[in-house]
């Protein structure tokens, strides 16, 4: 589960699961082995393809034929990329299954890639989700809690009188926000925080109640046992609200994989230029325009693979 797959062989894979997925006939299983035997390629992509299948069971709704058929291409095609990021997952380790387990269509509010949600909940809060994000809210007769399951959200509480408590809660614990307006981001096995107004109270999962109070204009990170020490808020941490994502001579490969969580297929970075310091302010709405920004103010161009699933950005010759 090791050996190198070809992203081409990667596509055609996450197209047959998709197909075979809805019942499929006997000649489409046919020509699903016809096409696997036919290429050592194929038949590693599609071993990628059953581990996923074993770790889900099956592949979510939202990606499976019936939605497929009545999409756009530009749908059947994101759909396609998600399944090829799995697969990419799953054999590293259980890190794959995780990241399956995280995905937006578990939450009961959620984003797909690319696209940001503004929603009001029953006592006013707003909560905005980023892209590829999720929630669930469950307000009770004592408390409002709203969990987040992936991704990242930007909460302003409401001022209503509400004697209920409202926390915001993820894996690593719990946030309790005392009249404010703060930045929410699931890392993979932390949380991020940035509090832009009031104050917001961190209690880890682990901590034994141990709990500590991020003022307004400050940041950190924790996770189920420990709080990292706070720092001043970088206005880049929320510059996603403005729909741009901000640089301050960032590593290109950091900037990649920022940009790779608002848009559809790969962005790789070759490790010639991975180091290479880039600023600016770039369009998270208009992906393909930052990396035209980047290829025409840097030393790098971008080889695509077909379809434009996947693109690396390369030194200039």
């Amino acid at each position: 589960m090791t050996a190198s797959v070809s992203p081409k062989a990667l596509e055609q894979a996450a197209e047959w699961l998709v197909r075979l997925q809805d019942g499929a006939s006997s000649a489409d299983h046919a020509a699903c082995e016809a096409w696997r035997s036919s290429d050592p390629q194929h038949a590693l992509a599609w071993e990628r393809a059953e581990r996923l299948l074993g770790k889900l069971g099956a592949l979510p709704p939202e990606l499976a034929m019936p939605v497929l058929s009545r999409a756009p291409d530009r749908a059947r095609r994101s759909a396609v990329t998600r399944i090829v990021a799995l697969m990419l997952t799953v054999p590293a380790s259980w890190a794959g299954w995780r990241y399956a387990q995280s995905q937006p269509w578990s939450g009961e509010l959620h984003t797909a890639v690319g696209e940001h949600r503004t929603t009001t909940l029953a006592d006013g809060t707003t909560v905005t989700l980023n892209t590829a994000s999720a929630i669930d809210v469950r307000f009770t007769e004592t408390e409002r809690r709203i969990v987040l399951r992936n991704g990242e959200i930007l909460v302003r509480s409401s001022r209503q009188a509400d004697a209920r408590p409202l926390r915001v809660a993820t894996a690593e614990g719990t946030m309790q926000p005392l009249g404010t307006v703060f930045n929410v981001r699931r890392h993979e096995c932390s949380t991020g925080l940035a509090v832009l107004e009031g104050a917001v109270r961190i209690t880890p999962a682990n901590a034994g109640g141990a709990a500590q109070v991020i003022d307004a204009g400050s940041q950190t990170r924790f996770n189920a046992s420990h709080i990292a020490p706070v720092r001043a808020a970088d206005p880049a941490m929320t510059a996603w609200t403005t729909g741009m994502l901000l640089a301050d001579q960032m590593r290109l490969d950091e900037l990649v994989g920022e940009l790779s969580r608002y848009r559809g297929g790969l962005v790789r970075v070759d490790p010639a230029v991975a180091g290479l310091r880039v600023s600016g302010a770039f369009p998270i709405s208009d992906s393909e325009r930052t990396l035209d920004m980047l290829i025409s103010t840097y030393p790098v161009d971008a080889v695509q693979r077909p379809r434009g699933y996947w693109i690396t950005l390369i030194p200039r010759g």
